[in-house]
């Protein structure tokens, strides 16, 4: 069953005791599973893998204060869905403009590797995100985890929708799922992702919300 997410989840019992060591050596840090941010009725929904040790783990909103969120929020405010292109801290002023950032699991994973099963456990927060949203909304999956996750809360067969960046999937429901490779430090240092394939996704669901 769907539920409501809440800061105060234990359900995955290695993510809960590795935050309580995380809050034991970085005391100012978030530390606890990190709340969805931006728009509560958005046109975009953009799904990650899990919070990072230095970034969101730490202030508490997704990708903010680490290397994955250099290129999003410059990206995102690029095209129009956000209000300023850094995000350093959660008190920064930064706001989405029609769209939402999630993350698969919500809780920070040892060495950046969630298990299966609390991806699985963490689900049920993912598919409660989704079944509010109307069915004219784009939903944006950074990777292939954050792709299975959102097939897995929609009930659908992962060999019917396959990853691959800047895919396009119409699901059943009425959401359209896109895909880009995780915006990833090793993913933009490696150049697996450029800053122009980024944009070019972006590019292309900017132009089907403004059409649709």
């Amino acid at each position: 069953m769907a539920q409501a997410f809440t800061t105060d989840c234990v359900d995955c019992p290695r993510l809960s005791e590795f935050l309580i060591k995380v809050r034991g050596s970085h005391p100012d840090y978030f530390a606890k599973p990190v709340p969805p941010f931006g728009a509560a009725s958005p046109r975009l929904l953009i799904v990650g893998l899990a919070p990072g040790m230095h970034g969101a783990n730490r202030t508490g909103r997704p990708f903010t204060g680490d290397h994955a969120g250099i290129l999003l929020y410059e990206t995102l405010h690029r095209f129009g869905f956000s209000n300023q292109p850094i995000s350093e801290h959660a008190a920064d002023g930064l706001q989405l403009i029609a769209c939402r950032i999630t993350n698969a699991v919500k809780c920070l994973p040892p060495e950046n590797k969630p298990e299966k099963s609390e991806i699985n456990n963490c689900n049920n927060y993912l598919k409660q995100e989704l079944n509010v949203l109307s069915d004219d909304v784009f939903v944006l999956a950074l990777g292939q985890i954050a792709h299975q996750a959102v097939l897995i809360a929609q009930g659908l067969k992962l060999k019917d929708y396959r990853f691959a960046h800047a895919a396009e999937h119409k699901l059943p429901s009425g959401l359209s799922l896109f895909d880009s490779y995780h915006c990833s430090r090793y993913n933009t240092q490696t150049r697996r992702l450029t800053p122009e394939m980024f944009h070019a996704v972006f590019a292309n669901i900017r132009r089907q919300i403004e059409e649709s």
